[in-house]
């Protein structure tokens, strides 16, 4: 399912009607989180999360932070409930063998960068890394979670939509109350444009009220084949798909179709052979973003075209200082 479009407008009369189901579903947030105590690891654990329902750009997060991590010659392992796959685990993700359909398509992303533990049981995938001979554990969107206890937490948030209407499923995006949510976390990061940047501080700012912040935009990789005037037919089936076809855009691409899927839809042979056939009427060529690509059976990946992104702070310092404060045993952290 897509989100409602109210969920991204000033509080109307919808979200005024569901807000008693949004008071319960917060509470049930509450009362879940004071369940403990939590399960401690036996080595650090940093939590990538959000207070948005849908995609914020944790995934890239989580990429950029295992590779800050491994440079500064540790060896993170990534723990995921594994959204959208059927096993419960514990268990390793092997791209070689495992499907989305088996280990959810976040986690096939992520292992390409490091080693993934699919767990419904966060603190027995934590456990199985540890095991595994992980040093320290990134816990993928874990945050409304109370099985594992973590020493550092993120709340990612996309900087254009913000916490859209600022009110809590179903009456709108959040998972939690924003303040409820930001008292909880350790560092706040905003991703988007310095556009949106401004919109987001304009808009929270408030709510914000001191705590450490890091900004950042997702930044497309170069593709094997020049962007500039390509025709291109784009899908996507992510939290946001407007803001890939908008990185499209700027690429320089000529977008002749656009097809914005649910999140984490799968991705059928006839609904794809329905896309390639549309893409050759057209001229185009089907694009799609990296995340969705590892959904895509192995007989249809080469006609797909892969735009990766990565995520680039403008400034490092924030969270390679809350870095320094969990495990003050590493080096410096390398320069941006």
């Amino acid at each position: 399912m897509r989100a409602p479009g109210f969920w991204h407008e000033k509080p109307g009369l919808i979200s005024a009607l569901l807000a008693p189901l949004g008071a319960l579903y917060a509470l049930g947030t509450r009362r879940r989180l004071a369940k403990g105590p939590r399960i401690r690891a036996d080595v650090p654990v940093i939590c990538v999360g959000n207070i948005n329902a849908g995609g914020t750009g944790k995934t890239p997060t989580a990429i950029a932070l295992a590779q800050r991590l491994i440079a500064r010659g540790l060896k993170p392992h990534a723990v995921t409930r594994g959204y959208g796959g059927s096993l419960a685990g514990p268990v390793q993700v092997d791209p070689q063998t495992h499907s989305a359909v088996e280990v959810g398509d976040e986690a096939l992303l992520l292992a390409a960068f490091l080693p993934v533990w699919v767990a419904a049981d966060r603190a027995k995938g934590a456990n199985a890394a540890v095991a595994a001979e992980a040093d320290v554990i990134l816990l993928d969107d874990g945050f409304q979670n109370p099985a594992l206890a973590y020493d550092l937490s993120l709340i990612v948030v996309d900087a254009w939509r913000g916490f859209g209407n600022g009110c809590v499923i179903p009456a709108g995006p959040l998972r939690e109350p924003v303040r409820a949510g930001l008292s909880r976390a350790d560092l706040l990061l905003s991703i988007g444009s310095q556009q949106a940047q401004t919109r987001f501080h304009e808009s929270w700012g408030a709510a914000i009220n001191g705590m450490p912040h890091a900004t950042g935009t997702l930044v497309p990789l170069p593709t094997g084949l020049p962007m500039q005037n390509l025709r291109v037919l784009a899908f996507a089936g992510i939290g946001h798909p407007e803001k890939f076809f908008q990185t499209l855009k700027g690429m320089g691409a000529e977008i002749l179709a656009t097809h914005a899927l649910a999140d984490h839809q799968p991705l059928s042979d006839a609904l794809m052979h329905r896309l390639l056939r549309e893409a050759r009427e057209k001229g185009a060529q089907v694009v799609t973003t990296e995340k969705d690509a590892v959904r895509l059976s192995a007989s249809l990946r080469p006609q797909v075209m892969t735009i990766p992104v990565r995520l680039e702070l403008d400034d490092w310092t924030p969270l390679d200082e809350a870095l320094d404060r969990v495990l003050p045993q590493i080096s410096p952290a390398p320069s941006a």
